[in-house]
């Protein structure tokens, strides 16, 4: 791919960051932190850490270096801010994760990598570790890494400290007041409600799976999705397999040869 091509694929990588209000996910200039970027070499990814584990609530900052084998080769990436996680150096910010190696994709996205780190923090893999040393306290003492991935999210990543005495109770809301006289008949009516509900669900789950088919034209919905993962709607992406004349094998999923996705993307940006 020209530097041209990757160019404008990155701008519009970028402005589906921007646009996407609901991932939390961010890119800044590597230079400024500014949301102008002007050098599509290197920038900052940002994101939250995510709920219901020790990252919670801080700012975590991802240095992004684009090569010039972008996109058939992973854009490589570390952490800037400090986190005490077993996929990542806690000296370097080096980051294992197969996204960003064996398993990446031209498909694949700048947001696409980002969402997977974030999601890495959640799904830690101390059995493939980055950090010995990490991935060991949370194989033998979790409670004393749990404890100490706070304290730097706190310290580093400026999430916010635990307030004294805040810890979910786990108490159930329910209780036995709605039991009484006429609970056999209430608990009946609700029973037949909930069916009704569920029924329905499955019937509109049914009429939007047929539309969804349908708008494949044929095509693996994983194939396509593929793509639309990009920022393209799924009507863009069949488009652009018809285009390329790519086979659609009975609906069935299979892996696009190199020259095939290089040729879908370059219809899908309009460079043929």
């Amino acid at each position: 791919m020209t530097a041209a091509n990757r160019n404008r694929r990155l701008q519009k990588e970028i402005q589906d960051i921007h646009k996407d209000t609901h991932s939390g996910i961010s890119l800044t200039s590597a230079k400024s932190n500014a949301p102008e970027i002007t050098d599509f070499t290197r920038f900052h990814g940002h994101f939250r850490g995510p709920p219901d584990t020790p990252y919670e609530g801080g700012f975590y900052t991802i240095d992004i270096h684009i090569t010039g084998e972008y996109p058939f080769k992973p854009p490589e990436m570390r952490f800037v801010t400090k986190i005490w996680h077993p996929n990542v150096s806690s000296q370097t910010g080096a980051i294992c994760l197969d996204t960003l190696g064996s398993a990446w994709s031209p498909v694949l996205t700048l947001k696409s990598a980002l969402i997977s780190l974030q999601s890495l923090l959640s799904s830690p893999e101390p059995k493939d570790p980055q950090d010995a040393e990490v991935a060991s306290m949370l194989l033998t003492r979790p409670e004393e890494f749990a404890h100490v991935a706070r304290q730097w999210a706190v310290r580093y990543a400026d999430a916010p400290k635990p307030t004294p005495g805040s810890g979910r109770t786990g108490a159930s809301t329910s209780g036995s007041s709605s039991t009484g006289a006429g609970g056999s008949g209430d608990g009946n009516d609700e029973a037949a409600l909930k069916e009704r509900r569920k029924a329905e669900d499955r019937e509109k789950k049914k009429a939007e799976e047929r539309k969804r088919r349908e708008a494949y034209h044929g095509y693996n919905a994983a194939m396509i999705e593929r793509f639309t993962g990009m920022g393209f709607q799924v009507e863009q992406v069949v488009a652009a397999f018809e285009y390329v004349e790519i086979d659609k094998a009975g609906g069935e999923e299979y892996e696009l040869e190199e020259e095939y996705i290089g040729d879908v993307t370059a219809r899908l940006f309009g460079e043929m």
